[in-house]
């Protein structure tokens, strides 16, 4: 996980400010680095130069390599640089070994080199930007950049076409143009999410003087909101962003018309199982060791690897195989969050952190590890946060969370905050509790799997209503929102605490599979099943189906039994508040 900031200037070079700065530094506290650059160009008909003021910018949380690679990271060859915050896990199909922020450098510096031939500029810039979005393209895994190409005077920028790391752009009142991973929090600043459909490009050439450019009309499909304005000095031209690695964010629309009941023999279950190890294998696996804690009187042994667990199903079948792959004398943290909730909990008796529903499945979930993986040390943490604690930090948190604005968003965001920061306590009962923080610096999260096979409520209502074809129309529109919704907001409120969050279930080669496969053999929905159908698991309730049959056939019998039940609600941050405010009401 890195920090990200570039500032693009006609009569000045811009450095982050100081509080930006900060926040940069608590996405990556291992290094900090600005460095500057300027590009003179011609102002047309006059006998005159132009100065444009590059300042880039970059903090690194190293979980990659041997060692820490500072960024932005220079290529002594051309002068080049990039600024990367993202996991290449592959490129074009072969696996990535060491510090991938020098592997995709090397990429981005041997395209760079293509010649222009006899185009004119904004055609030259055009074709540039294809070639380096065609980089991307080949590359599998969460993303965002900022690559200075410096032989040819040229800004490029963008984030992986699921979204999965945050970028923001920003123009100011001087007409200076900004990208950064997190906006600086100052009320009245607007900024934008960068799209995740294109590579975009500024050309460092053009003087204040000139036209914009038009921007170009790439034969994209999904259409996203330009976050560029025709009258500024710096406009950015695009290309389209077409991955190679998950070609077509389309799904299968066949149903199948044999209406066999999915079980844990079922084919489709051993192959999500396969994609299930092999995703978890890239993000678990060679995670360094963090640095020791300050203070290790009740953290003995730090660990690599915290999930964000709930007890529901999507985290508890990531627990359950990332035991099979760690090296069995590494313990797993289990972050559990739960909060004093003044609305609901002002007439309840007891502790109001195990009344919390995700509490509640969190320990029986937890109980179910120990039961099925005995020889692994589980370490549930037990995050509790008063409702104090939450008003201390809410302006934080929505400065984070910001361009999002809406109840929902701080809601999910405020869970996802506590539970990343890791502070709580050793508790595998409720009457342990031992003060802990999470040494881990890699979190997995269970989100994509509701969006790939059929989680939500909604998905039962649509199928309900309108059958397979109904189904099949809820899961689309989830899908190709996929990369324009909520992961860059995540994002930017996990990575505060110098943490990373990794997506399993939205691996490439994962997701490409869930799209291929039929409904029916996701889904039990419409499915004829009875008890004497002879196995217990085609009996799993039909919304995620197929990630319950692996549940099952992994052991986990209680969890394939769980109901789906949202962030918000299980950890008691929504509607903290009397009133009559809904999800989608703006915050003033």
């Amino acid at each position: 996980m890195c920090g990200i900031f570039a500032g693009i200037s006609k009569d000045r070079f811009i450095a982050p400010p100081l509080h930006l700065q900060q926040l940069l530094a608590q996405r990556g506290p291992d290094s900090a680095v600005q460095h500057q650059h300027s590009h003179d160009c011609a102002v047309d008909g006059q006998n005159s130069l132009e100065r444009t003021y590059l300042t880039t910018y970059g903090t690194v949380l190293s979980l990659r390599g041997g060692g820490i690679v500072p960024q932005p990271h220079l290529v002594a060859s051309s002068g080049s640089s990039l600024c990367w915050n993202g996991e290449a896990w592959s490129v074009a199909g072969r696996t990535t070994s060491g510090n991938d922020t020098v592997a995709v450098a090397g990429l981005l510096e041997k395209a760079s080199k293509t010649t222009g031939g006899t185009l004119d500029r904004e055609e030259e810039v055009f074709e540039r930007t294809k070639v380096i979005a065609a980089v991307f393209s080949l590359i599998a895994g969460p993303y965002a950049f900022v690559y200075h190409d410096v032989p040819n005077s040229l800004l490029f920028y963008g984030r992986d076409c699921l979204g999965r790391r945050s970028l923001l752009t920003r123009r100011t009142e001087e007409g200076d143009f900004l990208v950064c991973s997190v906006s600086d929090g100052t009320a009245g600043k607007q900024w934008a999410e960068v799209g995740t459909d294109s590579v975009y490009c500024l050309d460092l050439l053009k003087s204040s003087a000139h036209t914009c450019a038009t921007k170009p009309k790439p034969p994209v499909v999904a259409s996203y909101k330009d976050n560029t304005d025709s009258n500024g000095i710096f406009q950015a031209l695009t290309a389209p962003l077409i991955s190679t690695v998950v070609p077509n964010l389309s799904l299968n629309s066949q149903v199948s018309l044999q209406n066999h009941a999915l079980d844990q023999e079922s084919l489709s279950v051993q192959q999500l199982e396969r994609h299930m190890r092999n995703a978890l294998f890239l993000r678990i696996v060679d995670i360094p060791t963090p640095p020791q804690p300050l203070s290790t009187e009740h953290s003995p042994q730090w660990s690599r690897l915290a999930i964000l667990f709930s007890g529901g199903l999507d985290c508890t079948v990531l627990a359950r195989l990332a035991h099979d792959i760690l090296p069995i004398n590494e313990k797993i943290d289990l972050l559990n969050v739960a909060f004093e909730n003044p609305r609901v909990h002002k007439t309840s008796e007891g502790n109001v952190y195990e009344l919390c529903p995700d509490r509640i499945t969190g320990r029986t979930s937890y109980h179910e590890l120990k039961a099925v993986c005995p020889e692994r040390t589980w370490e549930f943490a037990a995050i509790d946060v008063p409702y104090s604690e939450t008003l201390e930090h809410r302006d934080q948190i929505i400065a984070l969370m910001h361009p999002h604005n809406t109840e929902m968003d701080l809601s999910i965001s405020c869970a996802l905050y506590f539970a990343a920061r890791g502070h709580g306590f050793l508790s595998p009962t409720p009457e342990t509790r031992v003060p802990y923080t999470a040494s881990a610096r890699v979190l997995l999260s269970g989100l994509g799997a509701d969006e790939l096979f059929g989680g939500y409520q909604r998905h039962a209502t649509a199928f309900g209503r309108s059958g397979h074809a109904g189904l099949l129309d809820e899961l689309s529109l989830d899908i190709g929102r996929l990369g324009k919704r909520n992961l860059g907001r995540d994002d930017r409120v996990i990575s505060h605490w110098g943490r990373e969050a990794r997506f399993p279930y939205l691996d490439e080669n994962l997701l490409a599979w869930a799209l291929s496969v039929r409904v029916t053999e996701k889904c039990g929905f419409g499915e004829q099943v009875s008890e004497s159908d002879g196995d217990d698991s085609a009996l799993l309730e039909p919304g995620k189906k197929v990630l319950r049959c692996l549940a099952w056939r992994l052991g986990m019998k209680g969890v394939a039994k769980e109901k789906k039940r949202a962030i918000q609600f299980g950890a008691r941050t929504a509607k903290m508040e009397t009133g009559r405010t809904k999800g989608t009401t703006l915050l003033s």
